[in-house]
């Protein structure tokens, strides 16, 4: 399995590759120092199964350049390792269809359970930053025609499918859910297949996106 990092600095890098280290023995890194250095190994490497980048890197113009990747490269995963920590960053390159957003703050056993979730096909985003108290207007703006759609299916939804939102908007991984829930990983992942064909999203990413504003909207509707 090859994983991309990209990141300008080393230490970063090889940071990164002692975590993948941990998580899988036969994991074979890929490293790129800038983002042409990274969109090269891209179009080499056909096979890259997952690549992790930083928000901030030279010819990487932050979420331009992510939409970029995402238009050339949209079947490759991406996961966002960056030092911005507020609820904008998350929400907008969540937009951008990316599965995990990693803070560099993050210490080695949170990476190393990011890594985990995403390799086993799941999302990876920082709950402490999803609770933050509002979603910023920018984020809001992006996503007020899909979410105005999934409003329209929300009366559709099961009180179990309902749930099952609600833990996704507060950063929940499938295994925790499942935990919470007292259900099997395979049912938490059949609840949420139903709710985005209700709701009209084609993705698990623009799914969290939409339950994160709805969990934040609660929550200011409570404390006002």
């Amino acid at each position: 399995m090859k994983i991309l990092i990209a990141d300008d600095h080393w230490v970063v890098r090889e940071a990164l590759k002692q975590v993948m280290k941990r998580v899988h023995q036969s994991l074979e890194p890929l490293e790129a120092e800038n983002f042409e250095d990274a969109l090269a190994l891209l179009r080499q490497h056909s096979d890259i199964d997952l690549m992790l980048i930083d928000l901030i890197m030279p010819g990487f113009d932050q979420f331009d350049g992510l939409k970029r990747l995402r238009t050339e490269f949209p079947d490759i995963p991406v996961v966002i390792i960056s030092v911005h920590e507020d609820l904008d960053y998350v929400l907008r390159s969540i937009s951008h269809g990316v599965i995990g957003y990693i803070p560099k703050s993050s210490g080695g056993e949170e990476i190393e359970r990011a890594i985990e979730r995403v390799l086993a096909g799941e999302v990876s985003f920082p709950r402490r930053i999803l609770e933050q108290s509002a979603a910023p207007a920018r984020a809001a703006a992006e996503t007020a025609a899909p979410a105005a759609k999934a409003d329209k299916g929300i009366d559709l939804l099961t009180n179990r499918e309902h749930d099952v939102l609600d833990l996704l908007g507060r950063g929940y991984s499938v295994a925790r859910i499942a935990s919470a829930l007292t259900l099997s990983s395979h049912t938490v992942r059949v609840h949420i297949g139903n709710l985005m064909k209700k709701l009209g999203f084609k993705d698990r990413s623009a799914a969290i996106h939409y339950a994160v504003s709805l969990a934040n909207e609660a929550k200011r509707q409570k404390n006002n």
